[in-house]
């Protein structure tokens, strides 16, 4: 085929853009709509073309010779189809390229030296093929990349490499999955300058939240050193939430990072250490995610969908780069007016725990293999356990019922196509989670045995056995609309961009309690102490009388304290200032639920509005769980009537912990500007009591009526019935809660089995007390809002009933109660409206 002077061999990227697919592939499409179209920092480079691919094939004439060996091929022959694929792309290795292409690649590389300044500059070579990075199919990591190549000749090997990739075993299956024929892909090859991230890091952005395709976050990941470690799963990197609405940063964690890639000094590159005092260090600072994030909001809002973008950050300069873009395949195509939710019906033994990648549930006989060369001993259906995974993978990734990898993190290989395969994985299983370590998931799974993967709950776990799930899909587009507004109780920031996919008009009870318990750990009485605590370890006199406070001998007292210390220092890695992991811990917990669930207007949906935060409302004995707690807490013989909510937030010594508390609301809302938090004050007894915590509030710069920040009381106490009318002068509203509600009313310990047979929500005299309270609230000058955040509206269609008779004005439901809810909720108002003149329904606008 003679060459057709009008198609380009070789061209710049910045002159091309998206229209060029069919010219430079995906990723040099991509590269050059960026540096022509946005003010994202894109490294130069130039693109040999699909074009130039094509002649070179045709000139050597290979066309035949590929369509044969590929012809009747069975993709779940792992064995043929490696012989096939390694034949086709040794032929195109050994292809010379023509005298004119050759000529203008060199002509290419010395201009590109001189735009930079450099002779030889050191260059990634990366595929770029015509069927990739579009938003239905990703064809990510199905060719190679070589990093770190330097001087023509080795450009010139490489470009063949990358050439001969289009026909790696992973990327001829993957063809045929996506239903591609062989003969209408061609390569091109980026030649593109490498920011030397190999000093400094680079990790991976998606412009949404992975897992649940919450697009009001950009979630970032980081590792030191070249970016293809992070790609691949080989570390676990830091991981960073920004909210898009405000700019701000508001959760990060970090990841232990012992190995990075770094150049080679021969070209290429090698494996490195991390220097033990970097492994828990972040990459970027705030100010640089927060910048990573504008770039990939420019880059999302310029192509118009959600992108999956990587990034990098030059050692020398100083400079962060983006180096690919493509778009986001996953969550970009799903119906979003339809609800899928995986509910495992039963539990078992718990052999590993990870991240969870996918909210859904897999089982089958787990296979444990070591290397990609033994994926032919893999079955369609099985559970694929293994270290990690890489593209070499995908031919047996897409038969499997699910995947456990023991490394990697939710950008890494086998998170990816698994999200895109739609199957769950459990990645990272030698790290466990943030509240739980685990045995990594190669030893602890056996292969040949039955296990079930639940990734239906925001922590991923592997199971013993063939446990009972079911699938619940909802159709959301005819939910209906309510006077009432249904709200959400929850308190596991891991499950909140989930749930707030669900319609909802807020959450009614934000609980701080399992973001203490799971992701804070220690008392924080405990980490204000930490230095005087290290000091008492060595004073024999401090520990005696810890010793005879709690009944111990002095070298139990000081194995104890010894122990508590040394898990302090481990689970706070990275913070010298003890106290500020407790403020900043609980503000990733507050933010990523207030973010999760802050208004959105929309017209087909009820989506977002206030976050009503319950102030830490452990009892005594919880807290002693805490580790350190031992040193604080008295024992108490009925806690759930003690030493708990408002009485320990002024005076005593508690009082120093909750400052903590207020300094963690404080940034949620000032420093990341999620204002749609409201406080909410638990277990408050009488009205000198809310004073005095309204005052440590105030001294905390947390006062009422200032950046729109509301007061609510949980009515929970018959005090608070009583004087209703008292306490409405001092909050925006209340907040019905009917466990402790009814125990007190009645006169029984929630806790009793001995009288569990008389405790009942629906008592008359627990709902003749609503009432009165809803009644006292709305006569109020000004009226004062009532919601209920208490168990029995979701446990009892006659509760919800009976509260929207009552003109209730919202109602705070578990989540998997909120859709039924709103049903119900709207079938009763629609009776009392054809009876009665009632308060009109809403046409689509939030009540405020």
């Amino acid at each position: 085929m003679p060459h057709n002077k009008s198609q380009p061999l070789v061209i710049w990227f910045d002159e091309v853009g998206r229209k060029d697919v069919p010219l430079v592939g995906g990723k040099n499409a991509s590269l050059g709509e960026m540096i022509r179209k946005t003010r994202v920092p894109v490294p130069p480079g130039f693109a040999i073309t699909a074009y130039a691919y094509q002649l070179t094939i045709e000139k050597a004439g290979l066309w035949n010779f590929i369509q044969e060996q590929l012809e009747g091929l069975d993709m779940h022959d792992m064995t043929e189809l490696e012989k096939r694929g390694a034949a086709i792309r040794s032929a195109i290795e050994k292809v010379e390229l023509s005298a004119e292409l050759e000529e203008q690649i060199a002509e290419y590389y010395r201009k590109l030296g001189e735009r930079l300044g450099e002779e030889n500059p050191d260059c990634a070579i990366r595929s770029s093929a015509t069927a990739e990075d579009l938003p239905d199919a990703s064809f990510a990591g199905q060719q190679e990349t070589y990093l770190n190549i330097r001087g023509l000749d080795n450009i010139i090997e490489a470009t063949k490499k990358c050439m001969a990739s289009l026909f790696t075993n992973r990327a001829i299956s993957y063809r045929v999955d996506k239903g591609f024929k062989h003969s209408d892909v061609r390569i091109s090859v980026a030649v593109q300058k490498m920011v030397r991230s190999d000093l400094a890091c680079s990790g991976v952005i998606f412009s949404i939240e992975t897992e649940s395709g919450f697009k009001n976050v950009v979630y970032i990941t980081g590792s030191w050193g070249l970016g293809e470690y992070v790609v691949q799963g080989k570390v676990n990197p830091d991981q960073f939430y920004v909210f898009k609405p405000t700019g701000k940063l508001i959760s990060k964690r970090p990841g232990r990072k012992s190995i990075k890639l770094v150049y080679d000094e021969k070209g290429g590159t090698n494996q490195a250490p991390v220097r033990a005092e970097d492994q828990l260090t972040y990459v970027i600072t705030d100010e640089e995610t927060e910048q990573l994030a504008r770039y990939a909001i420019d880059i999302e809002k310029h192509y118009g969908l959600p992108m999956d973008i990587e990034w990098a950050r030059d050692g020398k300069t100083q400079k962060l780069y983006i180096v690919q873009a493509r778009p986001e395949t996953v969550h970009s195509t799903k119906d979003r007016m339809k609800l899928k939710k995986y509910v495992l019906k039963e539990t078992g033994k718990i052999l590993t725990e990870g991240e969870a990648v996918g909210r859904m549930i897999g089982q089958g006989p787990a296979n444990v293999i070591q290397s990609a060369r033994e994926i032919t001993k893999f079955r369609n259906g099985e559970v694929l356990v293994t270290d990690m995974t890489d593209p070499d993978w995908e031919p047996i990734m897409k038969i499997a019922s699910a995947i456990v990898t023991n490394k990697g993190g939710r950008t890494c290989h086998a998170a990816i196509v698994s999200r895109e395969l739609g199957i769950p994985c459990v990645i990272g299983t030698e790290r466990g989670t943030e509240a739980v370590k685990s045995e990594r998931g190669t030893e602890a799974v056996k292969s040949g045995y039955n296990v079930t993967v639940d990734c239906s709950e925001g922590a991923g776990r592997v199971y013993d056995g063939l446990l009972k799930f079911e699938i619940k899909e909802t159709d959301l587009a005819h939910l209906p609309r309510t006077r009432t507004a249904i709200m959400m109780n929850v308190g596991i920031p891991e499950n909140a961009f989930d749930q707030s996919q669900m319609p909802n008009e807020g959450v009614g009870l934000a609980r701080l309690e399992f973001i203490i318990n799971s992701h804070i750990q220690v008392h924080p009485l405990a980490l204000l102490d930490f230095q005087k605590l290290k000091r008492t370890l060595k004073n024999n006199t401090d520990l005696e009388q810890i010793a005879l406070k709690h009944g111990m001998t002095l070298q139990q007292t000081e194995q104890k304290l010894k122990e508590h210390l040394e898990k302090i220092e481990d689970i706070t890695a990275g913070y010298d200032d003890k106290p500020r992991f407790f403020v900043d811990k609980l503000a990733y917990g507050i933010a990523t639920i207030a973010a999760a669930f802050y208004p959105v207007e929309s017209s087909d949906r009820i989506t977002g509005g206030d976050v009503i935060v319950r102030l830490s409302d452990f009892k005594s004995n919880e807290y002693a769980n805490l580790i350190g707690g031992w040193l604080y807490e008295p024992t108490e013989n009925n806690p759930m009537i003690g030493y708990r909510g408002c009485s320990r937030y002024y005076g005593g010594d508690y009082s120093r912990a909750f400052r903590l508390e207020c300094r963690a609301l404080k940034k949620v809302r000032d420093e990341m500007k999620l204002t749609n938090v409201k406080i909410m004050f638990p277990f408050c007894r009488t009205i000198d009591e809310a004073d005095q915590v309204i005052k440590v509030l105030r001294e905390e710069k947390l006062e009422r009526g200032k950046n729109g920040l509301q007061l609510y009381c949980m009515a929970e106490i018959p005090s608070n019935i009583v004087m209703a009318d008292k306490f409405a002068q001092r909050f925006d509203g209340f907040s019905i809660g009917s466990n402790d509600l009814t125990q007190l009313v009645l006169g029984i310990d929630r806790d009793s089995a001995l009288l569990a047979h008389l405790f009942d929500e629906r008592n008359e005299a627990v709902k003749r007390s609503i009432s009165q309270l809803i009644k006292t609230a709305h006569s109020a000058k000004p009226r004062v809002k009532v919601g209920i955040c208490g168990q029995s509206p979701s446990d009892f269609e006659e509760i919800r009933v009976f509260l929207v008779e009552n003109g209730i004005d919202s109602m705070s439901l578990s989540p998997d109660t909120v859709i039924q809810g709103y049903i119900d909720v709207a079938k009763v108002e629609k009776r009392l409206k054809s009876s009665r003149t009632r308060v009109p329904m809403r046409k689509g606008k939030r009540r405020k």
